[in-house]
């Protein structure tokens, strides 16, 4: 009895320590491959696979495009620039400046010219003739083509016009009122270089401004109604307009309107003519005036064998058309504004 129990006991043992053996064989690594585990328990690190390799590839090759594109785009400018100049760099120009022709002062000079040009008289040849030198006549006569023989002169000359034919030349045309009542124009050839003028030619005389034929009138219908009101009301506007009554002026200007007389260079005589087209609450009027000059009052003496006596001269006038905007307020029409007129002057009353 006892023998078997030991040796149950020592079979029991033996089965024990070869369990233990078998374990300690377990938890030995091997040499040539990795332990051996049926499933990653949760407290084992996530599994990264190939994925953080592949990023760095791609960030790799995108370092590498970068540096041959800046290494190419530097070769090319190294190469590109050896044949021309860096843009950075202006280039230097060896031309002489542009310069414009001096239209003002070519202006004054022509304006200068005519004066002495036009005007000549026997008495006053020899005056001319170095007046005329002044400006580098050209050729050897030293009248510009005068003979010497009658009288001219210039009343009044202005630019009409420059014509600019180079860099150095133009022809400036000369307006002038001669003294025998003739409108011409005078076309003088101006030089210029280096700051000063001169004459490129003889002058030219050309025929003045021709008169232009304006188109006839459109003919409207005119509402006499309002041209009939406005008759009874702008004489005293034109009273006050003459001499620059600002209050009488501020009872007929709209709002916001302000209007200035003439303070007394002339005095209101009449009103010629009204006319006023049909419309709404603003019209433009024509209105024809009569002014009388203050200066123009005098006396003139007449002669007899026995005794002298005064007749009184008649004052001047002058007839004067304008246009008046005027709106409608009430039964009144005030004036927004007073200026001169396109229209042909108006005649006869409504």
């Amino acid at each position: 009895m006892v023998r078997r129990a030991l040796l149950e006991r020592g079979d029991t043992l033996s089965a024990q320590d070869a369990d233990a053996a078998r374990d300690a064989a377990d938890d030995e690594p091997l040499p040539s491959r990795q332990p051996h585990s049926a499933r990653p328990g949760p407290s084992s690190p996530p599994w990264r696979g190939a994925g953080g390799r592949w990023f760095v590839w791609v960030g790799r090759a995108v370092v590498w495009a970068v540096i041959l594109l800046v290494g190419y785009r530097g070769l090319l400018a190294i190469f590109d620039g050896s044949g021309r100049a860096s843009p950075s760099v202006a280039p230097v120009s060896t031309a002489p400046p542009r310069t414009t022709f001096p239209v003002t002062s070519a202006e004054a000079y022509a304006l200068e010219f005519a004066g002495v040009y036009l005007d000549f008289s026997p008495a006053d040849a020899p005056a001319r003739s170095r007046d005329l030198a002044a400006f580098g006549v050209p050729g050897s006569d030293p009248q510009l083509g005068w003979n010497g023989s009658g009288s001219q002169r210039a009343d009044d000359v202005q630019v009409a016009n420059v014509s600019v034919t180079g860099a150095h030349t133009a022809v400036v045309t000369v307006l002038a009122r001669l003294s025998t009542g003739s409108l011409i124009e005078l076309g003088v050839p101006v030089y210029a270089a280096h700051g000063g003028m001169s004459l490129s030619g003889n002058p030219a005389l050309l025929p003045g401004p021709a008169v232009a034929t304006q188109p006839a009138a459109r003919q409207q219908t005119s509402d006499q109604a309002t041209a009939s009101a406005l008759q009874a009301q702008l004489p005293a506007f034109f009273e006050a307009y003459a001499s620059g009554d600002q209050t009488t002026l501020a009872r007929f200007a709209a709002s916001g309107a302000h209007i200035s007389g003439l303070d007394g260079a002339v005095t209101f005589g009449a009103i010629d003519g009204i006319d006023v087209p049909a419309g709404g609450s603003v019209r433009d009027a024509t209105v024809t005036v009569t002014w009388q000059l203050p200066s123009a009052a005098g006396t003139s003496k007449s002669h007899s064998r026995s005794k002298s006596h005064s007749v009184a001269a008649t004052p001047a006038a002058l007839q004067m058309t304008y246009q008046l905007t005027v709106v409608r307020q009430g039964s009144s029409w005030d004036i927004r504004s007073i200026g001169a007129s396109t229209q042909a002057p108006v005649q006869g009353a409504p």
